[in-house]
């Protein structure tokens, strides 16, 4: 059941899906002394005595009357007041977070998430199948605006992004790229991808959809088709650096007249089946092969690309410029938990005759095309070559059980990686946690600051073997309290980084920067030196992304019912302030296993205590 929220319906919406839409509040500017102050408490545990009070020097200036962090919060609250402006950030985020961002969208945007196996479909074309049906069943949900927005606590979230999910791409150019939208009711194809060959398949066949089992012969004809000869890796292009694929793109394009109409129908396409020819066994394969896979048998600028391995495995890869993970999670828990329990309308079990089979894309080319195919896969190679990732499956416990430690399981969560990499370091470091701001017009996300004076304390104390388990056990609350005192603000856009990010593009060209943008501890304070995430599905066996920074961890986790999830991610061997860690990721993953052991025994004994009562 939809809850009953406060926001009043719009009746003239186009549909359910966004019949809050227009009366959800706007993103709002912070109070400039309030985020100061949160600000000057988030750097207090990360810099020392003498570097705060530089810090403290630099923020007194930025607020004092008739100063320049005055006039800049006045420019911001203008712009965020502007009727023409629906979300003040939103311009300058996408392109400054995203599209204007030049570094491979593969490990450093792009996410995954790895299926669990379906019992049932062990075949790859029945899986893609199945799978396609599902997905397509979502996105008739979305394009008819008939979708039941998401709620948090009570009140309805922005379902704006929704519109960036099916037949879409995003487009390589300079010096940003560019968001393309295509008519979804038009365009009824999909595009498999078998061998690095490229084909059309469309998913109508006189105005009647294909069934499951008309979908199953399609894919098994593409994989007949493309047979056992690879074909040129166009799709590895996409796995470069974005002014380079502009380039390369532009040269494709170039190449043949009849380029322009291929490149259109893989962009226009409702989404993308990736048919690959790896068999990923572990779990930390699977989770590679979703993540970037052998980055030939992909077209990464497709916000959707649903993998489906050799052996029956399944992924899916979301390209993440104009869609966070929150509404993919959605649509992959449609997707997954929707063939589990057989909601899925598979239709008809007869195929009809006459569907036309799926029709190659071929892309006519020149030595300088393949030469920048050439150049692209040896690019991805060694970019891949240079990053590791693993999967913690902490099988121990999970919600069911934290809930009874009396806490919140995101906090636990959270207190368990900061433990976990101070056993490592021996320091706490700067750590972020994404909040959504989708109670917001477009909102996003926020940074919740994981690291405050209390989380450092609490590890401290979990590693003082002189402290009784009453005194770990305060000091892990009143971490608990303080990160979910921050994410509660963060949620309502009352963190500090979105917040100083529009001050900071509020100066004019040619403005002086204030000091406080200058501080060492500004830049050093969001340096990720842990970047973090949670979405969760008992569905899924592995979600995440690559690490913020090359000193630092990408730490993607799940907090199922009776298990959690890790996903470790950094570069091989990294280097952190000055000294080499072999297979750190490793370290890292065993570091935050320890931490779960440990903390779960220090609260079982409270548990237990109480249970004597």
């Amino acid at each position: 059941m939809a809850p009953n929220p406060k926001t009043p319906v719009d009746p003239n919406a186009a549909g359910p899906m966004l019949r809050y839409q227009t009366n959800l509040p706007k993103l709002p500017v912070p109070d400039l002394n309030e985020t100061l102050q949160k600000y000057l408490s988030s750097v207090r545990p990360l810099v020392s005595d003498e570097e705060f009070k530089r810090t403290m020097q630099a923020a007194k200036e930025f607020a004092a009357p008739g100063g320049l962090g005055q006039e800049l919060q006045k420019r911001l609250l203008a712009r965020a007041n502007d009727p023409s402006i629906v979300n003040w950030m939103e311009e300058w985020w996408n392109d400054q977070a995203y599209m204007g961002y030049r570094d491979p969208v593969v490990v450093y945007v792009s996410y995954f998430f790895a299926y669990k196996d379906d019992k049932l479909r062990k075949v790859p074309a029945q899986r893609a199948a199945a799978i396609t049906t599902a997905a397509l069943e979502f996105k008739k949900l979305v394009v008819e605006n008939k979708l039941e927005p998401e709620y948090a606590k009570g009140e309805p979230m922005c379902m704006d992004s929704y519109k960036y999910m099916f037949n879409n791409c995003r487009v390589a150019n300079k010096p940003s790229d560019i968001a393309t939208i295509f008519d979804p009711v038009k365009n009824t194809h999909i595009i498999a991808i078998r061998k690095n060959k490229f084909y059309f398949v469309d998913t109508v066949h006189n105005g009647v959809q294909l069934n499951t089992k008309e979908l199953e012969q399609q894919f098994q004809r593409v994989i007949d088709q493309a047979g056992n000869i690879k074909g040129l890796a166009i799709g590895a292009m996409t796995t470069e650096n974005r002014d380079k694929w502009t380039d390369f793109r532009q040269l494709l394009l170039n190449a043949n007249p009849n380029n322009k109409e291929v490149m259109n129908k893989i962009e226009s396409a409702s989404f993308v089946v990736c048919l690959d020819d790896l068999q990923p066994i572990t779990r930390d394969e699977l989770c590679r092969a979703g993540w970037h896979g052998d980055g030939r048998n992909r077209f990464f600028d497709k916000p959707l690309q649903f993998i489906v391995f050799d052996n029956g495995r399944a992924a899916f890869n979301g390209e993440h410029s104009c869609m966070d993970g929150t509404a993919t999670c959605r649509l992959n828990e449609y997707v997954c938990d929707g063939l589990a329990r057989n909601l899925i309308k598979h239709g008809s079990n007869n195929v009809r005759s006459g569907i036309a089979a799926p029709q190659e894309l071929v892309f006519i080319v020149n030595k300088e095309v393949e030469q920048a195919v050439a150049v692209a896969e040896q690019d991805f190679d060694a970019l891949i070559g240079r990053h590791e990732m693993t999967v913690l499956a902490y099988k121990s416990f999970g919600k069911n059980l934290i809930k009874k430690f009396k806490c919140s399981p995101d906090g636990f969560v959270q207190m368990a990686i900061q433990l976990g990499y101070y056993k490592m370091f021996g320091v706490s470091r700067p750590t972020y946690e994404s909040g959504q701001t989708r109670k917001f017009q477009r909102g996003r996300t926020e940074t919740s600051r994981s690291v405050s004076i209390e989380s450092v304390a609490f590890v401290k104390a979990m590693e003082d073997p002189t402290l009784s388990n009453e005194q770990k056990i305060a000091a892990f609350r009143k971490a608990l309290k303080s990160q979910g005192a921050y994410m509660a603000e963060a949620v309502n856009n009352r963190g500090v980084d979105r917040h100083m990010f529009g001050l900071k593009n509020s100066l004019k060209a040619g403005e002086k920067k204030p000091d406080l943008f200058e501080d060492p501890a500004f830049a050093y304070s969001s340096h990720w030196f842990i970047s973090t995430s949670q979405l969760s599905s008992e569905h899924f066996d592995g979600y995440g992304w690559g690490q913020v920074v090359d000193d630092g961890f990408g730490c993607a986790y799940m907090i199922k019912n009776n298990a959690l999830q890790f996903n470790c991610a950094s570069v091989k061997d990294l280097v952190v302030d000055g000294k080499k860690y072999i297979n750190g990721t490793y370290q890292f993953k065993q570091a935050i296993e320890d931490a779960c052991d440990e903390m779960h025994d220090l609260l079982m004994t409270e548990v237990n205590a109480q249970a004597k009562l």
